[in-house]
């Protein structure tokens, strides 16, 4: 091989690695890997539902009442719906950073009779119209279906309550 085609080589050679190193492709899948396990594991409290609908405004959940969603990373969802105890399947692809589409089969529920004011059937129903999240700074809003409504999470404090 020839001189300048040795250097020919070492200089598109050079020019790759220097063109690799830094972020990851445009369609890559090492941002939206990074978004996902930020969700999968994780444990999130109920902070309030949003009511796209003026008349009801915003739901928050009354003082010593426990909702809260685990996403294990096999695909299961578990709920602490106030006095009761809720799980089901769910499904997660992250889209663009910090969003994603995300859906939940029926949640199967106890019935304990839980005081009055409890959202947790209303919370058990409206999992199965969840159908997209955004996670910004330290928040997981879930969109339900067809201007439902959005359940916003926050991360779970380190010594919740056990019931």
């Amino acid at each position: 091989m020839s001189t300048s085609s040795s250097m020919t080589v070492v200089f598109a050679a050079v020019l790759c690695a220097a063109c690799s190193i830094g972020a990851p492709p445009a369609g890559g899948s090492a941002g939206q890997d990074s978004k996902q396990t930020a969700l999968v594991g994780t444990t999130w409290q109920l902070h309030e539902i949003q009511s796209m609908d003026d008349a009801q405004g915003v739901t928050r959940p009354q003082p010593g009442r426990i909702y809260t969603v685990h996403l294990s990373p096999d695909g299961r969802a578990a709920l602490q719906l106030d006095c009761n105890r809720g799980t089901t399947s769910y499904t997660q692809e992250a889209g663009e950073p910090g969003r994603g589409v995300i859906s939940f089969a029926n949640v199967a529920m106890t019935r304990m009779m839980c005081p009055e004011g409890s959202l947790d059937t209303r919370i058990a129903r409206d999992m199965g119209n969840v159908r997209s999240y955004t996670l910004q700074g330290g928040t997981l809003s879930m969109s339900l279906m067809a201007d439902g409504g959005i359940y916003v999470w926050k991360p779970v404090p380190a010594a919740l309550p056990s019931r």
